[in-house]
């Protein structure tokens, strides 16, 4: 059984720096990428940033473009999300997945196979 986690959430202020890290604890998959997606109060899961690691395309919402960095060990399947810059905007729970065949909508949640449970995030103003 894959078993994705998440780590690194926490409280932090506006214009702080974090890093989240992701890492699979269950059994060894070789991923074509991962992606990292957050959940606001309220709101539907939406998409941050995905890593495909076929191509080394790095793709990111218009929303983190330029302060989130995406990284990534196809071998280990891991990843890794640097957040910089961050705003209240921010907030909420982060969750990582992986995707076995290749990568068409990075978007999508559909596309992804594999999820974490989550960290949360939370940006004070």
């Amino acid at each position: 059984q894959v078993r994705l986690g998440e780590s690194g959430g926490g409280l932090v202020q506006t214009g702080d720096s974090l890093r989240l890290s992701c890492a699979n604890s269950g059994r060894a998959i070789e991923s074509s990428a991962m992606g990292w997606f957050r959940q606001a109060p309220g709101k539907e899961r939406e998409f941050v940033a995905a890593l495909s690691f076929t191509t080394g395309t790095t793709y990111y919402s218009d929303s983190v473009k330029g302060r989130f960095t995406i990284s990534g060990d196809r071998a280990k399947t891991t990843a890794s999300l640097q957040m910089d810059r961050v705003n209240p905007e921010d907030t909420g729970v982060y969750y990582c997945a992986a995707k076995l065949l290749k990568l068409v909508m990075p978007a999508s949640r559909r596309e992804y196979d594999y999820w974490g449970q989550g960290t949360q995030v939370t940006v004070s103003s």
